[in-house]
């Protein structure tokens, strides 16, 4: 024998092994709304990817699909916030896009394959005037390289194949659109950089698209930023270099929201202990006084000091538990 002293296979001490489930429970013990600030480049997916890996959270998500070209309000949903998220899904949004005129593109972005129309470009009054016609209820075409399923599969899938996917027109709202710059450097392709508020489910590529098929001239989506999705405003939003620093430090929890965040449409409820726990075991309660329900007839149960605990919907006067979020908090 050489006297050397071999691999150490007693394995890992208690300390080590407390200090191990101490993390996994803090990991597990996560839960909230981060409102991160994307950038152009990683697409949403990879942005809930990181924080999953750096958290050890098991459950995220996020609320809207941003593409990866474009920038701006994400807000991730982490622990017992994701069973949240349903309630998020028809949140009004904010752009600031910028549309190019002067030719078209096979994705309506700057990703597609670009064709000039050669047709006279438009002044910034030509595309003020055109521009009433977008407000309101209008009805768009998704582009064909979007999410949209068609007979079970993704559009973009169909298109990338050669194939053009019949798409169904949807009637979307645009609370407001105006020019929030000119720019006419580029004389045969004039750029507006629009202000946009709209409802869930508005493709701006479309809108664009379209814009540019009025004035007839072609354009096409060159840059986009989400300003808002519903209470979330990019100027509350964490740069994606800070929340990997947070996450790398086991600080994120300086930044999150609560689980319910942005959801003050839905009013609070505080029933007595009594039927709170009844409520947390799934069963239905009186309505404990005169509450006016939110949309789709929900409340937020708050526990006295914990918060919100469960979201209920009221029917005849009485709570019917819908999500209870006690014991789901990875």
């Amino acid at each position: 024998m050489t006297g050397e002293v071999g691999p150490d296979r007693r394995g890992p001490s208690r300390a080590e092994r407390g200090a191990a489930r101490s993390a996994a429970d803090a990991s597990r013990a996560l839960s909230g709304v981060l409102v991160v600030a994307k950038p152009a480049g990683p697409t949403s997916h990879d942005v809930v990817a990181l924080v999953r890996r750096l958290s050890g959270a098991r459950r995220v998500g996020h609320g809207g699909t941003l593409d990866p070209f474009a920038s701006g309000v994400l807000p991730v949903f982490i622990g017992s916030a994701t069973r949240m998220a349903e309630y998020h899904l028809h949140d009004s949004k904010a752009y600031r896009a910028v549309a190019r005129f002067g030719a078209t593109s096979t994705t309506d972005d700057l990703e597609g394959e670009l064709t000039p129309t050669g047709a006279y470009p438009p002044s910034r009054e030509d595309v003020e005037a055109a521009l009433g016609a977008f407000v309101g209820r209008i009805v768009q075409r998704p582009p064909a390289y979007s999410a949209v399923k068609v007979s079970g599969r993704r559009a973009y899938e169909l298109a990338r194949r050669g194939e053009r996917p019949e798409l169904r027109d949807r009637e979307v709202e645009i609370h407001e659109i105006r020019i929030a710059d000119w720019d006419a450097t580029s004389p045969d392709a004039p750029c507006a950089t629009l202000e946009v508020q709209c409802s869930a489910g508005t493709y701006v590529r479309a809108l664009a698209r379209d814009l540019g098929d009025r004035l007839g001239c072609g354009a096409y989506l060159a840059a986009l930023t989400r300003t808002a999705s519903g209470p979330f405003r990019l100027e509350d939003a964490v740069d994606l270099d800070v929340v990997r620093a947070l996450l790398a430090d086991g600080a994120i929890d300086r930044r999150l929201l609560p689980p319910d965040a942005g959801l003050d449409a839905y009013p609070r409820v505080t029933p007595q202990p009594a039927d709170l726990e009844a409520i947390l075991r799934g069963q239905v309660v009186r309505l404990p006084g005169d509450v006016t329900a939110g949309p789709g007839g929900i409340v937020r149960v708050v526990e006295a000091g914990r918060g919100v605990v469960a979201m209920a919907r009221v029917v005849d006067g009485r709570l019917h538990p819908d999500k209870v979020l006690v014991g789901i908090t990875d």
